[in-house]
């Protein structure tokens, strides 16, 4: 990606479209643009860390991400993965409380930032966008409900299963490629997913290729069974 970069235009831009942005009126987009920053993230840069204070809600634009938790050991656990169209760091932001999570950029990334004060005066203001925010807030506790009972509850087959069921889902597959997902992550990063020790990962990992229900090239996953994988996961209805 070139350093120079175009700044996104809030109304025009495609990405809003699907965002929690999507309801917001042209005059209040409008605000909005002036006071924003955008920035380009290289791959691996952070974007906020955990225990930082939050200075504004965060918009990605272009790129993927990765938001997680440290833990005492110095361990990773990758708590989601986040999209053009998505936004990250609300929750911290909405309670007033410094960040518990850090978010990375997976590859070179566009972000742009609404400073806190704007962020405020929108959901004083615009009672949808409020609602939205709600709804957000609901369903990303909803799946850190369900994630930790995953993790608790079912072997790592099925996570690592259901997990690459989710990222065909939330990023989909190269163009050209139908079976290749696209994203492409390290072992410790899809370990850090997962929740297991890497050597498990890579051990469940080619247990699945000998199954012929995926297939890999370094950090690329091709997905060749996907009724195969949703057994696999116990994600039968």
């Amino acid at each position: 990606m070139s350093e120079n970069f175009e700044k996104p235009f809030c109304t025009y831009c495609e990405t809003r479209i699907t965002s929690v942005l999507k309801s917001v009126d042209e005059p209040q987009l409008d605000v909005v643009a002036s006071a924003k920053a955008c920035n380009l993230y290289k791959k691996g840069q952070l974007i906020f860390q955990e225990g930082g204070s939050p200075s504004g809600l965060f918009c990605i634009h272009q790129g993927k991400v990765k938001v997680y938790k440290t833990g005492e050991e110095g361990r990773d656990q990758i708590v989601r993965f986040a999209k053009p169209g998505d936004v990250v760091g609300y929750r911290s932001l909405v309670s007033g409380e410094p960040y518990n999570l850090s978010a990375a950029a997976l590859e070179d990334c566009v972000i742009c930032c609404i400073p806190s004060d704007t962020f405020f005066g929108m959901l004083r203001e615009d009672g949808k966008f409020t609602m939205d925010m709600i709804q957000l807030l609901s369903g990303q506790l909803r799946k850190a409900e369900d994630q930790l009972v995953h993790l608790a509850q079912k072997p790592v087959r099925e996570r690592l299963a259901e997990t690459l069921l989710i990222l065909k889902e939330v990023y989909g597959t190269e163009d050209g490629d139908q079976s290749a997902l696209n994203i492409k992550l390290s072992r410790d990063e899809l370990a850090a997913v997962v929740g297991t020790a890497t050597e498990t990962l890579v051990r469940t990992i080619a247990d699945l290729k000998r199954e012929n229900l995926i297939a890999t090239e370094k950090k690329k996953i091709y997905i060749l069974d996907v009724d195969g994988l949703i057994r696999a996961g116990n994600l039968q209805d």
